[in-house]
């Protein structure tokens, strides 16, 4: 094992665990909003569309690390990822399948999978912390990806609900990468959370999406607070209405972030600003 794999052993366990309980409950969530195609779903399909969540999760993380991780350490601190991934893998599969788990099989599985993301994804230029049109591109071919892996092409709804079980899962990445616990210990009970956030439903049909998004959080010493829209929210505003929406949000993005400041480097809240996340 190598130096750097070995500094980073924790957090690439903890990513490897988040990665796989969202890609897992990320398929919970797109049955759900596709109760229809869901009962069509033989177990070959439901594993394609987990592993096309689990290629963005190995990009995102691969963007993220740029931020986080030094220079020097990159290469490897990817390459210990896809080791924890498989490892976490197969220690998953092994109450399903017992000895009888192939685990070159595995391997070879994880080893396609970060090859196929690279390739398919590794192209679109962007910086992951900033919203631009190239992000937003990436972001439609995957959830088209998972749409035409459930049996609905072309399918929008499904599509942006995929998008937004990817992206909701951006701040937990980035949480772990800078050596903090992900929200909560239990990776198992952050999932829910983070996706859920994302792609809120009140029945099973899934009608309701979030359209905008605003956090803030810790970075060091000081506050960012940024905001985001859906990307097809974005494609149906006129210049005129994204000018004024724009002014609105960075608006109440400097009041929220005015105050959480306040509150986050408080004395009573002095712990648990540290968890970086409002």
């Amino acid at each position: 094992m190598s130096t750097a794999t070995t500094e980073y052993k924790e957090r690439l366990r903890q990513l490897a665990e988040l990665m796989l309980a969202v890609s897992g409950e990320s398929v919970t969530m797109m049955k759900r909003n596709a109760p229809e195609q869901a009962l069509k779903l033989k177990r070959q399909d439901e594993w394609g569309i987990y592993l096309e969540f689990l290629k963005i999760m190995f990009n995102l993380t691969d963007r993220l690390v740029a931020l986080h991780i030094p220079l020097k350490d990159q290469m490897e601190f990817m390459n210990g990822l896809e080791d924890a991934v498989t490892q976490q893998l197969k220690h998953a599969l092994e109450p399903a399948f017992g000895n009888h788990a192939d685990q070159m099989e595995i391997v070879m599985t994880i080893g396609t999978t970060v090859a196929d993301s690279r390739q398919t994804y590794e192209h679109y230029k962007f910086l992951i912390s900033e919203d631009s049109k190239t992000k937003n591109e990436m972001f439609r071919e995957f959830g088209e990806k998972v749409a035409d892996a459930l049996g609905a092409p072309g399918n929008a709804q499904l599509s942006s609900a995929a998008t937004l079980c990817a992206s909701a899962v951006i701040p937990a990445l980035s949480s772990v990468l800078q050596g903090h616990a992900p929200p909560s210990q239990d990776v198992s009970q952050t999932v829910p959370s983070a996706v859920g956030s994302a792609a809120e439903h009140t029945n099973m049909t899934g009608q309701e999406i979030k359209l905008i998004s605003l956090m803030s959080s810790v970075l060091g010493e000081e506050v960012e607070t940024r905001w985001g829209l859906h990307p097809r929210f974005r494609e149906d505003l006129t210049p005129s209405e994204l000018q004024q929406l724009t002014k609105l949000l960075n608006q109440v993005a400097k009041i929220l972030g005015e105050r959480y400041a306040a509150v986050a480097f408080s004395k009573e809240w002095a712990s648990w600003h540290k968890a970086g996340h409002a």
